[in-house]
């Protein structure tokens, strides 16, 4: 789809397995949102859930003065955290689009602190949990905190260099931006995040980190094995750099 001008965010949401913990991040979002002057939407993508996801958010969509849509794979199949979001963000049509934690990890009005920067011409606004300012108020298992560390060590080496944290679920992007670079994406897991960065910038388009508060989930769906997952698919990513397919 292609933006509208009437509506200026789009907040896109994956869902995989969230009918305890996204009943209560919608309505943050949607008090949130509630209190802005601009229209926006909501849209959850359910991404092959066995629960209630899809029906709680049906029996929601007549509820808030935002708009809700629910958008799920053809399939009914899962297919990872890259494919949902980029189903998301191609079906959004905000003039400026965000997808975030169906936990609510880091809250939307994080967005207040991103708004000025994409006023001085940046494209891309991502959240981080490791530079000055950043917030980590409950942390990860330490397995995982140090998988992640070491992870991004090794992207910043190999394909975003200058990037402190590729991976915190909280990316904003103007619709000239991400409807640029969708083309572009293969990955469908937890690498997601690297290309996104990575395609963006072969492109030309600005791309900024700031800080955000962010508390872990104890009932999170991330598993340990996606750091591992997530630096074999940057090898992808650098090859396809490599090959030009970016630009």
């Amino acid at each position: 789809m292609t933006s509208d001008p009437d509506i200026r965010l789009s907040v896109v949401i994956p869902a995989f397995n969230e009918a305890r913990r996204l009943p209560s991040t919608l309505d943050e979002v949607f008090a949130y949102l509630g209190r802005q002057s601009y229209r926006a939407e909501v849209v959850i993508v359910d991404d092959g859930s066995i629960d209630d996801t899809a029906q709680l958010v049906s029996a929601r969509q007549a509820e808030p003065p935002v708009s809700l849509r629910l958008i799920r794979h053809p399939d009914g199949r899962n297919h990872g955290k890259g494919a949902t979001v980029r189903r998301g963000m191609a079906e959004a049509v905000g003039c400026y689009r965000v997808f975030m934690d169906a936990d609510n990890s880091t809250p939307l009005d994080h967005i207040e602190s991103f708004w000025p920067w994409f006023e001085q011409g940046y494209d891309m606004v991502i959240g981080s949990r490791d530079i000055d300012g950043a917030q980590v108020v409950i942390h990860q298992p330490w397995y995982k905190e140090l998988g992640g560390k070491v992870g991004n060590l090794v992207i910043r080496a190999l394909a975003a260099p200058g990037i402190a944290d590729t991976q915190a679920g909280f990316k904003m992007f103007s619709a000239r931006c991400i409807e640029g670079i969708l083309p572009r994406l293969t990955i469908e897991r937890w690498g997601f995040d690297v290309e996104l960065i990575v395609a963006a910038r072969c492109q030309g388009y600005r791309v900024k980190e700031l800080p955000i508060r962010w508390v872990n989930n104890a009932a999170s769906t991330v598993p340990a094995l996606a750091y591992a997952q997530v630096l074999g698919e940057v090898w992808r990513v650098r090859r396809l750099r490599a090959a030009g397919h970016y630009t």
